[in-house]
């Protein structure tokens, strides 16, 4: 399932919705304006508290060079301490005031700058869902509008907890390859690489969730879909494959017919490594050179005697069912 790094533009701001600048479904950039609100309520407090820290600084600057005045005043007996003292202390409130008058402004900009609604990221925008006229609220459950990231995008998924060693020693080894397919897990969609592993398990599934991020340059994967992710943890070069219907189910484990160069098929255990996509790679048991039959295993016995089926003579023949028939 693919997680969606989505952001819904909402404001921090109550106000007049003023415009709206996209249009549903465009491919914005991050800091792009997506709307505005009404600014003028914050801009009016922002002059408000930039006036008030004008005032404070005028008068503080005006104490400050009558304390210089005073101060050799004092030591020569023609200003008294309590003068003096009154306006040190005079002062420190008003350079307090400058700092809290500061402060102000910063929050008044910062506000003001809520009214500007603007692209987390690179991402494409939803539906609407406020027009201009609107008020708009910071306590609103809805925005304007939901901006999705696609390029590149991230897939949440997960397996059981017993897979978890093997894409460890996968990750410790280099980038570990993630491949997208479709839900019906029949057409690959993009290949990206494994991001991390969740620092916890689900103790009611057994199941550790990961994530991959893929670049998804034709927008194949769409947030919201489900998707099936293999991951390429190890590489076995020159492996031994056949067809997964070849290999059956017995007492003692998984076994093939193979066929000797008499036409017989034998009874062969074998390994199987893995299963994947309708090809099982084996471990030990067969040969390269060897034939095995994939079809028609129940009518088989140890020794009974079969012949090569041509693709003609299989129903609805295929790479995958066309082999060895009795």
């Amino acid at each position: 399932m693919f997680n969606r790094q989505s952001r819904r533009a909402s404001t921090r701001a109550a106000g007049l919705l003023q415009s709206v600048n996209f249009t549903e479904g465009q491919e914005v950039h991050r800091g792009d304006l997506l709307a505005q609100v009404d600014p003028r309520p914050a801009e009016a407090e922002l002059e408000e508290t930039q006036a008030q820290l004008a005032r404070d600084q005028a008068q503080l600057a005006d104490l400050q060079i009558n304390l210089g005045r005073n101060l050799p005043l004092l030591s020569r007996g023609f200003a008294t301490d309590q003068t003096v003292v009154d306006q040190k202390s005079q002062i420190a409130q008003l350079q307090s005031a400058v700092k809290s008058d500061q402060a102000m402004i910063d929050n008044a900009e910062t506000t003001l700058s809520y009214t500007r609604l603007t692209a987390p990221f690179d991402g494409v925008t939803g539906v609407r869902t406020l027009d201009a006229g609107n008020i708009i609220h910071p306590t609103d459950t809805v925005g304007v509008v939901t901006v999705t990231q696609v390029q590149p995008i991230s897939v949440l998924f997960t397996l059981p907890a017993a897979d978890i060693p093997q894409v460890q020693d996968g990750l410790a080894a280099g980038p570990v390859t993630a491949i997208a397919y479709d839900q019906a897990g029949t057409r690959m969609l993009d290949t990206g690489r494994l991001l991390l592993i969740n620092n916890q398990a689900d103790p009611t599934s057994g199941t550790v969730q990961l994530k991959a991020q893929f670049p998804n340059p034709n927008r194949r994967l769409w947030p919201g879909t489900f998707v099936n992710i293999e991951l390429v943890v190890q590489t076995i070069r020159n492996g031994l494959t056949i067809p997964t219907a070849a290999v059956q189910q017995g007492p003692h484990g998984p076994y093939v017919f193979a066929v000797g160069k008499d036409n017989r098929a034998t009874v062969r255990e074998v390994t199987v490594t893995q299963r994947d996509r309708g090809v099982a790679l084996i471990g030990s048991g067969l040969q390269p050179d060897e034939t095995v039959v994939e079809q028609g295993q129940y009518r088989l016995v140890d020794g009974t005697a079969v012949t090569p089926a041509q693709p003609d003579q299989v129903a609805n023949a295929s790479t995958a069912t066309s082999g060895m028939l009795p």
